[in-house]
């Protein structure tokens, strides 16, 4: 009798063990993730229950907000901004979480971050509903406008950012194809399914973020950086004939050859040799792989790591690496050692891959001096009444990517490119120093549009920018840079200046 009562007991008590054990790691160690989990209805209820906070731009237009409803959770995220703004907002979703500035900065736009702990002190206190939050951007909505219109009006996919040189500040950031975050905030779940399905269909789908995600061949934008790296170790100037002007040259070592756009020999050759002056306004890609091959590839390397390449930002989005080499091992500053690879680099085929918000740095640390600033994308955090909790200062990336005078004379080189990039959106009331690019890619290169690329900005008037345009219109593969990318660059600037 003893016997099968201690079994019992033994049972008993290891089966209370498991039941303590079980309750202790689903209580503790589970108790995060059964907290946060999407498919938990009274997290959901206790978080919908706070007002969320307001993403605005840098004048005050509302890009996001929340307003009261009489269901289960009380308030409904929307975007005004719309389409426009939506690489910039991302979105907010019951199903889908979060996306963009909403889950960058969640803890701010929630009320939960210690920025704001004084603000729920006051709450409890005095008994107040607990809001979120608010956020203050730098974009300018009539730069973010013209961009996303003039893509948009031509049926072009592509993307277009805008920065400040002085300080960082990101004045505009979109692409297109886009899409409305105000569906997938809907309390609708088949609303949400729905706008989940069309913000993901396509190639690239409406909710890839190309600004800062999207690396491409830069194609000749790339010959800025490899301009910047022959002046600063003096292996040629501006003005001096030294570059091969021929249509074609032979890449060495193979029988493989390069050519300049339509096999053309550049302009203004003397004893069939340009200056790098010429070869930047004429676009001359023998001239520049040729230029390539005399810097060598550590010191280009080397020329684009000062301009961010190779780096992980975060703005505070996170930011796709730019790279010069292949990405292979984790690092992908490496120019291919071969010569003919080093001359492909030169002038931005092969595995340089750059993003949009890259390219804008370029052209806005020429415009900056050689100062390469940190791009930001929130100008402050208020509090629920509005009020300053944080505002955010200029901060430096690299101090001296080139020196003034190299800056310089690549503003010169540029401002002679600009008046060879075609003339649409030209305002002859604003100087622009630019520079075109057309990257092939693919496959089949020949029988693929290529990338339409354009990097500008007006001397002492604060606004860089890029654009590229990937596909669309009525165009095909003789599309060039200017014709595509410079008519929405120019826009930028004209809405920015006043043209």
């Amino acid at each position: 009798m003893n016997k099968p009562l201690r079994r019992a007991g033994v049972v008993i008590m290891v089966m209370m063990v498991a039941l303590l054990a079980n309750d202790t790691y689903v209580q503790v160690i589970e108790a995060h993730s059964l907290a946060t989990n999407s498919r938990n209805q009274r997290r959901l209820i206790n978080e919908y229950a706070t007002q969320r906070g307001m993403i605005m731009a840098a004048n005050g237009q509302v890009l996001a907000t929340s307003v009261a409803t009489d269901d289960a959770f009380r308030f409904l995220r929307q975007y005004p901004g719309g389409a426009p703004y939506a690489d910039v907002t991302g979105y907010y979703s019951l199903n889908y979480g979060a996306g963009g500035i909403e889950n960058a900065e969640n803890t701010v736009l929630d009320g939960t971050d210690d920025k704001l702990f004084v603000q729920r002190l006051s709450d409890l206190i005095t008994g107040r509903n607990h809001q979120g939050g608010n956020l203050q951007l730098t974009i300018e909505p009539k730069i973010q406008q013209a961009a996303y219109d003039t893509l948009t009006k031509n049926g072009f996919t592509g993307a277009a950012v805008a920065i400040q040189p002085s300080t960082g500040q990101i004045l505009a950031m979109t692409s297109t194809p886009s899409y409305d975050p105000t569906g997938l905030g809907s309390h609708d779940n088949a609303a949400q399914t729905k706008a989940w399905t069309s913000a993901n269909a396509g190639d690239p789908a409406p909710m890839f973020n190309q600004p800062v995600n999207a690396a491409y061949q830069p194609g000749s934008t790339f010959k800025l950086v490899v301009a910047a790296a022959a002046l600063s170790n003096h292996v040629a100037d501006e003005n001096t004939p030294s570059l091969p002007a021929d249509p074609k040259i032979t890449l060495p070592g193979t029988s493989a050859t390069l050519s300049n756009f339509d096999n053309e020999t550049c302009p203004g050759s003397v004893n069939g040799q340009v200056s790098m002056k010429t070869a930047i306004a004429y676009s001359c890609n023998t001239a520049f792989a040729s230029l390539a091959g005399k810097v060598g590839a550590p010191a280009l390397s080397a020329e684009a790591a000062k301009f961010g390449f190779g780096q992980r930002l975060s703005i505070p989005l996170g930011v796709t690496p730019s790279c010069v080499g292949p990405a292979a091992g984790g690092n992908c500053m490496n120019i291919p050692n071969g010569t003919p690879g080093l001359y492909q680099s030169g002038i931005g085929q092969l595995d340089v891959q750059e993003t949009p918000l890259q390219d804008a740095l370029i052209a806005a640390t020429i415009a900056n001096g050689g100062k390469e600033m940190y791009p930001q994308l929130v100008k402050s955090i208020l509090g629920p009444d509005l009020s300053t909790i944080q505002g955010f200062s200029p901060k430096v990336l690299n101090d001296e990517v080139m020196s003034g005078d190299v800056a310089n004379q690549l503003t010169d080189m540029m401002l002679a490119a600009e008046q060879h990039a075609g003339t649409a959106n030209k305002n002859p009331n604003i100087q622009i120093a630019a520079k075109t690019g057309t990257a092939e890619h693919g496959t089949n290169p020949k029988d693929t549009q290529p990338y339409g690329w354009y990097v500008a900005f007006a001397p002492h008037r604060d606004i860089a920018v890029a654009v590229v345009v990937t596909a669309g219109g009525t165009l095909d593969a003789a599309t060039v840079g200017a014709k595509v990318a410079g008519p929405v660059g120019r826009a930028m600037i004209n809405a920015a200046l006043g043209g």
